[in-house]
């Protein structure tokens, strides 16, 4: 057999329907002068089988596949791929089939988001491709899986009375979340190397994006802690994510959902408290896991601000009265000064209004990088 003759047997099987091996043997035959009876007396089968083998209606064994290959002269792989093909391609329209009562669940989800962002394919051949994408996108194999898998990571929203979240597109981000932290390889997590990293972090609030990005991921992949910037999809209202993949591999997820330095680095210390004090199974997402009686969503309040702004130097916010006050305490204390700011501001010692162009703005550029 030729190579182009192979290469046409092999794309008989690349199409959008079923093609059994048994037309494949039909056009072979014909070219060869071969009538079913003639093929049944060489390969030492009946003539029956021969006939419900050229209609599909039987299955092509290795053993018919060998016999084949002697009595045509193509080889056995052949005709084991071509029935390997056909069977899968029946599975695939049956699972089409299966799938097309469920094409309405995809409208949970922000498929047009997605698709902007090029994570989605921008033109599915039907409703059953789209949902077929949508399911490869989270990784399942059906919505019922999808159910198992992220149900309960999207079910604290129900319980906020603040924020109006999609569960859909909740669910989307933290996907997004776990892929983005496929390629952040972390040390097994060390409790005591993350404690230890904790004054350095602090020191990187002074820093830039350009450089406190790189810095805080590196550091936290050493601890065995992922960090991942991921924007916010539309009516995902999460600033940031703490939850474990591995028993050994922590993710914290930020969003940059408020832009400002301050309300980054609050949440980042806020993520890295659920890390050091609560438990591998909970999942924490902040502003919409938050419930104002949460112990330990308070706990992990504490320790973002207590880390940031000690209580021995907090008793002197409420004397800081002007920008170049706010600059000269930062400095003194080793923050940036829009950490003060963030902190007067919520504290009600200051407006909302006011010490903003002390903050430093933060956001994601086009290809998705922090600046």
């Amino acid at each position: 057999m030729t190579t182009t003759d192979e290469q046409r047997l092999y794309s008989l099987g690349d199409t959008d329907y079923a093609v059994p091996p048994g037309e494949t043997l039909r056009e072979l035959l014909e070219e060869q002068g071969l009538t079913q009876r003639d093929l049944a007396r060489r390969a030492d089968l009946t003539p029956k089988h021969v006939n419900k083998l050229l209609q599909g209606m039987v299955p092509l064994s290795a053993d018919v596949a060998m016999r084949l290959e002697r009595v045509t002269g193509t080889p056995a792989r052949i005709w084991n791929r071509l029935e390997a093909d056909y069977r899968s391609d029946l599975q695939r329209l049956r699972s089409q089939r299966d799938l097309s009562a469920d094409v309405m669940w995809t409208m949970d989800f922000p498929v047009a988001e997605l698709v902007k962002r090029e994570i989605l394919p921008a033109e599915p051949s039907d409703k059953v491709g789209r949902l077929e994408q949508v399911l490869a996108f989270f990784g399942v194999a059906s919505p019922s899986a999808w159910r198992d898998v992220y149900a309960d990571l999207t079910c604290a929203f129900r319980t906020s009375k603040t924020f109006e979240t999609k569960p859909g597109a909740l669910a989307a981000w933290l996907r997004l979340g776990e892929i983005a932290a496929r390629d952040v390889y972390c040390e097994p997590f060390n409790r005591k190397k993350l404690e230890e990293a904790l004054p350095t972090f602090r020191e990187l609030t002074k820093e830039g994006a350009d450089t406190f990005v790189d810095r805080v991921r590196d550091l936290c992949a050493s601890c065995g802690v992922a960090v991942v910037f991921v924007r916010e999809l539309s009516g995902t209202r999460a600033s940031g994510v703490t939850r474990w993949l591995t028993p050994t591999k922590a993710l914290i997820q930020l969003s940059l959902r408020y832009k400002t330095d301050d309300h980054l680095w609050f949440t980042f210390f806020h993520e890295i408290g659920h890390v050091l004090k609560h438990g591998k199974t909970d999942v924490w997402i902040e502003a919409t896991s938050r419930a104002v009686d949460d112990p330990k969503e308070a706990e992990a309040d504490r320790f973002s601000r207590d880390m940031l702004i000690p209580p021995r130097a907090a008793a002197e916010l409420p004397r800081l009265k002007t920008e170049e006050s706010v600059r000269r305490f930062a400095q003194r204390i080793g923050v940036s000064p829009g950490v003060v700011v963030g902190r007067l501001q919520h504290d009600e010692l200051w407006a909302h209004s006011r010490g903003n162009r002390l903050k430093r703005p933060l956001g994601f550029t086009e290809s998705g990088d922090v600046e």
